[in-house]
């Protein structure tokens, strides 16, 4: 394991992989580095590039603060950019493709920007005021339940999940689900018209309509942005699908 220190002093675990042309990959909520599509993406992407998977603060081995704020997550971005030279392409899945956004309008060394299928801004700051309720009230498993319902997951899925090897992951992780929808609350299309690094939004042919929706309006509000629409299944592109779009983009 390898970190960096962001600018408030929390330490940030991050992976390095093969040689190139630095790539930082910026996962969705419920993942880190553990558990997550970007584990995969990254085997795929290091034959042309240095990979950089990292656990976003509050996940798997990496620190968090007592209180959190947009802000800070791209403090941990920029750092892990700045070790990686001061220069990175960037991929960002979901939430993760926001924060991505979100880093790009600070100007802090990214190249290209390639986002996965960023959520719709809709009702998340209620949401992020819930869970964050659950989560100080110990009902981290009811969180978790009330994230996944929220974003469309079918109400039989989700109690199916209650017993799967995984629960206690997203339990120990659903405090950064705050995070998330307070991150996203703000992600409306038009905020991102002044960004001016070069662009690929791509998505699923199988996600909802509300996630290829919002991934159309980002491409057609980021200036110059091309958009890809990939074989795949729920929220989700296999790696060795969307790899070869992303090294096309990057290099």
């Amino acid at each position: 394991m390898n970190t960096v220190t962001s600018r408030d002093g929390t330490r940030i675990a991050f992976d390095r992989a093969g040689e190139g042309p630095a790539v930082v990959l910026v996962d969705g909520a419920m993942c880190y580095r553990g558990a997550g599509p970007c584990t995969a993406l990254a085997a795929e992407l290091a034959g042309d590039f240095t990979v950089y998977t990292y656990d976003r603060r509050g996940r798997g081995e990496s620190g968090d603060s007592d209180t959190f704020a947009v802000e800070r997550e791209i403090d941990d971005l920029a750092a892990l950019i700045e070790h990686a030279g001061g220069g990175a392409y960037v991929f960002g899945h979901s939430s993760g493709a926001v924060l991505a956004l979100e880093a790009s309008l600070r100007g802090i060394g990214i190249a290209r920007l390639a986002l996965f299928e960023p959520p719709p801004a809709g009702d998340d700051a209620s949401m992020a005021e819930r869970l964050d309720e659950l989560v100080r009230a110990g009902k981290r498993g009811e969180a978790v339940e009330a994230f996944q319902l929220g974003i469309g997951l079918p109400p039989e899925m989700v109690s199916g999940m209650r017993d799967s090897p995984f629960r206690a992951m997203l339990e120990a992780i659903a405090p950064t689900l705050v995070y998330d929808t307070t991150l996203t609350s703000s992600a409306r299309p038009g905020r991102y018209a002044s960004v001016a690094v070069p662009t690929l939004l791509v998505g699923s042919e199988n996600s909802p309509e509300t996630l290829r929706t919002s991934t159309e309006e980002i491409a057609r509000a980021v200036p110059g942005a091309r958009h890809r629409s990939l074989p795949g299944g729920f929220h989700d592109v296999e790696p060795k699908v969307l790899a070869p779009v992303l090294t096309e983009f990057f290099l």
